[in-house]
């Protein structure tokens, strides 16, 4: 429970926290063992850790955790769920009834914690997130809150071999984030055996420190020196804080501490345990209130009109995002963008040029600019992440671990297809359109004029769930009026006629290529229809309907890989009786070389004359 304001409860001392630590270690060991299932000796290593940071270092109002000054405590080793509820349990956030029904059905308490509960932020548990998502909300209450609260961080050593893990030591290093603190329980070991240095604590602390932290090395196990180690992070300025804990895994139980083959699984002998423990004890901690504090008042000027583009001016929908984007940024207060060092590529920087309080650089490190807009957004911001497409694919997992954390998230890829040119293909998204699709409750947008994107960059800001705009690098004319809209979940017919045989479906550059295929077939006495998908998810399952009902026959082209793509989201909008129509699908089959532009597009099989000749075969036969 939260200490009341005004009332000043004794702080625990150094037994009642020893007694607190185990406390919290019955507490997992119980949860496991009526689960039959988890990781109880992951979380004993950290008990004294835990108890230290409820009982004197936390500021946190667990009937409020909305507040804006609380603190955020993250799990980056997920496993060690049980750990995190026997806290909560302690915090008087949870009952115990409650805290045995870990990992049943329909139960918050999940195997690694998700934002089901409230004082959760974001879903752990896939290794390596924790501190990136924490260099964000860290980095928000530096740069964009203006807040005193701290980011606290637990971290397992196993997960210190991840990559991403250095690229948020070296973000919140070059920032000097001295509001973010990381937990380091080195227990020694993983999953199948010891971890790569061990208990070499100096091994840890040499490369943290080379990236601009202040480390302190301790006994994981020693009350003073654990409560010590926190308040120097507390009063550290200027750089962030690691504390290194030298732990052991299962620790105070002999049958289990420090050995090998008991990861994740509950203890053989519970009850045994829980005895030599001590017993099952009832402590509750009056967790410290936070400072008051005030939301953000984002501000803004709503009537701030949109970029006005001309039908027929050739303007890349790269363009167009990065001016709408700067727009909204002036429009909405609550807006950050995040780049991944390609600002002036993707055309975010647009918005750094009128907004730079509001833009964060993470350079090339994807993983960490899809982690922090994911921090960013547990403080309510509104983040907008921007790189090329491809380089996504790194950062599927954040992507992957966002949607399970519920999270509110834009990104938008660019350099997307084979119309790139002549970079190659390291630098063509060819994947990413089925990458994002596959997201739970994603929405994923493919503009093909400057109009269209800047209204559907508009769209996206209130938008739930994770929300993907792919945009092109070359120019593209404009086929729409400004003052046209696009809901999600559209789409455009742009040619029919009521003896149409054929239907034309395209998003983005194919789009114009099936215009051009339309006058050809046209001329030849073929009747076409065009539809502009520019909503891939959801998809306008009834204009797609209609068109099938009508024309019997569907050629779809898209400049990506044909798995997953536009092809299969036209497909999804039939079955279950629905008949489906007669269909060629066009797509980038081979491997693309260097190339302009339109021979890329010619040999994809992706341009006008293919579609035409597509759309023929399909007529004649």
């Amino acid at each position: 429970m939260t200490r009341p304001a005004g009332t000043k409860e004794p702080a625990l001392d150094d037994a009642q926290l020893a007694e607190l630590a185990q406390q919290i270690r019955v507490d997992a060991v119980r949860a496991a063992a009526a689960a039959g299932s988890g990781h109880p000796t992951s979380s004993m290593s950290a008990a004294e850790l835990m108890s230290v940071l409820l009982a004197r270092h936390l500021r946190y109002d667990f009937d409020d955790p909305g507040h804006p000054g609380n603190d955020h405590l993250i799990f980056s080793k997920g496993h060690a769920s049980p750990l995190l509820y026997a806290v909560y349990k302690a915090a008087g956030a949870i009952s115990d009834d409650e805290l045995l029904t870990f990992r049943k059905f329909g139960s918050r308490l999940e195997g690694h914690p998700t934002p089901r509960l409230p004082w959760v932020d974001v879903a752990t548990g896939s290794l390596g997130q924790g501190l990136p998502v924490g260099v964000g909300v860290a980095l928000a209450g530096k740069r964009l809150d203006g807040l005193p609260y701290r980011t606290w961080v637990l971290c397992g050593d196993s997960e210190l071999a991840e990559g991403s893990v250095w690229e948020a030591f070296e973000a919140a290093g070059t920032e000097g984030l001295d509001n973010l603190t990381a937990i380091l329980d080195v227990n020694r070991l993983g999953q199948r055996g010891p971890t790569r240095h061990g208990w070499d604590l100096d091994a840890y602390a040499n490369r943290i420190q080379s990236f601009g932290w202040n480390t302190v090395q301790i006994d994981g196990h020693d009350i003073d020196a654990v409560d010590e180690a926190m308040a120097t992070a507390r009063t550290t300025r200027g750089a962030p804080t690691a504390i290194i804990a030298r732990t052991r895994k299962g620790k105070g139980v002999a049958e289990v501490e420090d050995k090998n083959g008991f990861h994740g699984k509950p203890l053989p002998h519970p009850d045994e345990a829980i005895r030599e423990l001590g017993g099952v004890r009832d402590i509750r901690v009056h967790v410290r209130r936070p400072p008051e504090a005030d939301k953000p008042a984002f501000g803004g000027e709503p009537r701030t009109p949109l970029p006005h583009y001309d039908i027929g001016d050739g303007i890349a929908t790269r363009t167009a995002f990065g001016e709408a984007l700067t727009v909204l940024g002036s429009r909405r207060g609550d807006v950050v963008v995040l780049d991944g060092e390609v600002g002036d590529s993707t055309k975010a920087q647009m918005f750094a040029k009128e907004h730079p309080e509001r833009y964060l650089e993470f350079y090339i490190a994807e993983q960490q600019l899809i982690a922090a807009a994911v921090g960013v957004g547990v403080r309510g911001w509104k983040p907008y992440a921007a790189t090329f497409a491809a380089f996504l694919t790194r950062a599927h997992d954040f992507l992957r671990m966002a949607a399970v954390s519920r999270s509110d998230l834009n990104v938008v890829g660019s350099h997307a297809g084979v119309s790139i040119g002549e970079d190659g293909p390291s630098q063509m998204g060819l994947e990413d359109l089925a990458m994002m699709r596959t997201l739970h409750s994603s929405t994923v947008l493919y503009p093909c004029d400057a109009n269209q994107t800047a209204k559907l960059v508009v769209a996206m800001a209130d938008r739930p769930g994770i929300c993907y705009l792919r945009t092109t690098r070359g120019d593209t004319p404009v086929l729409y009026a400004s003052g046209e809209d696009f809901p999600i979940g559209g789409s455009k017919v742009l040619r029919s006629h009521p003896d149409d045989q054929v239907t034309l479906i395209g998003a983005g550059v194919t789009v114009h290529q099936a215009l051009a295929a339309h006058d050809r077939l046209v001329a030849d006495g073929i009747r076409a229809r065009v539809i502009d998908l520019y909503s891939l998810k959801p998809v306008d399952t009834r204009t797609l309907r209609e068109a099938a009902a009508a024309t019997g026959r569907f050629v779809t082209a898209e400049d990506h890989h044909p798995e997953g793509g536009l092809a299969d989201a036209v497909l999804e909008s039939f079955g279950n009786g629905m008949p489906m129509p007669r269909l060629t699908r066009l797509g980038v089959h081979s491997m693309p070389g260097s190339a302009t532009p339109e021979e890329q597009v010619h040999a994809a099989g992706i341009d006008a004359d293919a579609i035409a000749a597509a759309a023929r075969k399909l007529v004649a036969s």
